[in-house]
């Protein structure tokens, strides 16, 4: 048992300690490969020791992504009680695939999947797959929607494959996140024959335009649509893509990483309008609901074209009672760990009032954070800031592209350095811009105002510098 004291020891003194440290790692990829070089051991090592020495080495190379002011990427802090539960599911080493496998792991994912529906208002009789996050969740949906479609045209993939299928149309906003991109090219469609639909300035999909070329194809359909653009934040017109969905026949997929959960939020509610005529869902656990990495759900409203996509049987494995809720019929994967206990303590723990109270917290963070830098000469809020996400340019009109890149780049270059808080950088609409994302399940209005001033201090030698040396101001 000293191995497990060990390394409980060593996550608490750590999680304890984190929003002491600088946001950044302390040292590179590189250097960490320097650090972990080494042969295969020939000969053992006591288990205490071993996390020990993992601890000292690895340390130093990770990324504070637990720290209240680490807003990059759109990363959860995973709550403590979630990291907790998911110890037990290690601990335990369950194999949630069926209930035979592990009654308990099954029960509470069935649990915490009513629970999904609940809080998001879903409907109820959707089938909910615990999933390695929204990636492997769109892939999971979609091939539900691909198999679906198909056979209204007569068409069983599942069992003839896709040669000689009838093609499926499939539509996405110009904005789209490249992880449904992933998805489609995983499942055959392709990344270059996809057909892209014209966005707003803050990548809201056309409804017009989805109108338009969707009656300029003939046989099945597919559209998808975002619930949070990962930049800005935006929200597609649900309603109205849901009627073009219903005239021609199309299924509706949604992409809401973490998005989706603004419709928690009764304040925010209208943001997601219509969001529920979709057919298909896709959501982080591992984002807004705090919970460790390797969290999502793929979210289907046909349960049986769900069971159709993913079902796994052999001989060798029980047989599901009918009706039953089987794991392994809504995943990829047949073997995999419990992931719905951090899940489900997550749940518990926060409650619905909680995951309001955090949603509501984050983007009242976010507005603050814009306010206060819109009123910063020289920075510019390109983004309206309807979520948690806030995109800033850097540089006036005058100064050019070339130049306001060059700013934005040396500015985030320099806050990273510094290590009062961690942001990343993306591309917007011709303009290099610094992208923050509210998420940390710990950031309060003090952890705002500390991050306004960073961005401020670094603006300010940033644009104190000559322009043709800004990496002079890192």
């Amino acid at each position: 048992m000293d191995v497990f004291e060990t390394a409980y020891r060593r996550a608490a003194v750590y999680r304890s300690g984190v929003a002491n440290r600088q946001v950044r790692s302390q040292r590179s990829y590189c250097e960490m490969q320097t650090q972990f070089a080494a042969p295969l051991p020939e000969t053992g090592s006591p288990d205490c020791a071993v996390i020990d020495e993992l601890a000292d080495i690895g340390e130093p190379g990770l990324m504070q992504i637990t720290h209240p002011r680490f807003f990059g990427w759109v990363m959860g802090a995973s709550s403590a009680v979630s990291v907790a539960a998911d110890w037990l599911a290690s601990a335990w080493g369950q194999n949630a695939a069926m209930h035979a496998s592990s009654p308990t792991a099954a029960v509470v994912e069935e649990t915490a999947a009513g629970w999904l529906l609940d809080i998001l208002d879903l409907p109820r009789e959707a089938a909910v797959g615990f999933v390695s996050g929204a990636t492997i969740g769109s892939f999971t949906a979609l091939a539900a929607a691909r198999g679906a479609l198909l056979r209204q045209q007569g068409w069983d993939c599942e069992a003839q494959g896709l040669f000689g299928a009838p093609e499926i149309h499939v539509f996405v906003g110009d904005d789209v996140h490249t992880s449904v991109l992933s998805a489609l090219r995983y499942l055959g469609f392709g990344d270059q024959r996809i057909i892209r639909v014209e966005t707003d300035m803050q990548g809201k999909m056309s409804a017009s335009d989805l109108s338009r070329q969707c009656a300029s194809c003939c046989g099945p359909k597919l559209i998808i649509a975002q619930a949070g653009q990962i930049n800005t934040g935006a929200f597609d017109p649900f309603s109205k893509l849901a009627d073009i969905a219903r005239n021609n026949g199309a299924w509706l997929h949604v992409d809401g990483a973490f998005g989706l959960w603004a419709r928690a939020d009764p304040n925010l509610r209208s943001l997601t309008e219509g969001i529920e005529l979709a057919d298909s869902w896709v959501v982080d656990g591992h984002k807004w609901l705090q919970v460790p990495f390797d969290s999502g759900y793929a979210i289907v409203r046909d349960a049986d074209a769900l069971r159709k996509a993913m079902t796994i049987s052999a001989s060798y494995l029980p047989l599901q009672e009918q009706g039953d809720r089987a794991p392994s019929y809504l995943v990829p994967e047949l073997s995999r760990r419990a992931r719905g206990l951090p899940t489900w303590a997550a749940l518990k723990s926060l409650g619905r009032s909680g995951v309001i109270e955090m949603v509501s917290r984050h983007c009242a963070l976010a507005r603050q954070i814009a306010q206060d830098a819109d009123a910063t000469p020289g920075i510019q809020v390109m983004n309206d800031v309807v979520l948690n996400q806030v995109i800033l340019r850097f540089g006036e009109d005058q100064d050019g592209p070339d130049k306001r890149k060059a700013f934005a780049t040396a500015v985030i270059d320099l806050l990273v350095q510094e290590g009062t808080i961690f942001v990343s950088g993306a591309a917007w609409r011709g303009e290099r811009v610094m992208r923050i994302s509210v998420i940390s399940g710990e950031t309060t209005m003090k952890d705002a105002s500390i991050a306004t001033d960073a961005i401020r201090r670094a603006w300010e030698r940033v644009s104190a510098s000559p322009p043709l040396n800004l990496a002079a101001a890192q």
